[in-house]
């Protein structure tokens, strides 16, 4: 009985006050009463709609690293290099510590996020909480502030720029699936991953 009273309120993450958990539909947001903090969100996209998101960010995410992301030419030559030969390039040069950095924060993490969402929407999507629901939950947000494809894709577009002068260049399809993969990462990440756990089993 205790527990189910306590499943209906909500305390508000500024001012601590208590408020009867309310229903809300699609897109609606709860204010606090006392401070106008947001108590909850409902996003405007359902579950299964961000489930197809990540799974094109997921397919996307194989396209960026599978192909070059620029070909370079220079006085008749020219070379292309992946993601990960970048990585590699980089650490062969001695540039160990920037190496680890760009791939753990354009490779390691946003993969991560990509299969945790996976797997917390699938778990939602059967109506199920597994034990492992909670702290996975926990775990995306701490892995989200480290997931930085969209600086990658900045500072990609800034040294094409600055190198059009010296060589002829043409984007590879890895650069525009990273593009792609820039956006599918916004819209997911504007679902924030507490919402799953508030998720009705129906509308």
């Amino acid at each position: 009985m205790v527990a189910s009273v306590m499943d209906q309120l909500c305390a508000c993450p500024h001012c601590d006050a208590l408020h009867r958990r309310p229903p809300l539909r699609r897109g609606e947001k709860a204010l606090c009463v006392r401070c106008g903090s947001t108590l909850a969100r409902r996003h405007r996209l359902a579950p299964d709609q961000v489930l197809a998101l990540v799974v094109a960010a997921v397919m996307v995410f194989a396209i960026a690293n599978a192909f070059p992301i620029v070909d370079l030419r220079i006085q008749g030559l020219h070379g292309g290099t992946t993601l990960f030969g970048a990585v590699a390039a980089l650490w062969s040069d001695g540039r160990q510590p920037m190496a680890v950095l760009v791939c753990a924060t354009t490779q390691a993490f946003p993969l991560l996020d990509l299969a945790s969402m996976l797997a917390l929407l699938l778990a939602v999507s059967r109506r199920r909480r597994p034990g492992w629901f909670g702290p996975l939950l926990r775990a995306v947000q701490e892995l989200r502030p480290w997931g930085m494809v969209e600086v990658f894709m900045l500072g990609v577009v800034v040294s094409l720029v600055k190198l059009s002068g010296m060589a002829h260049i043409l984007p590879g399809m890895a650069l525009w699936a990273f593009a792609l993969l820039t956006v599918l990462m916004a819209a997911i990440l504007s679902f924030h991953p507490h919402q799953l756990w508030d998720e009705p089993d129906h509308d």
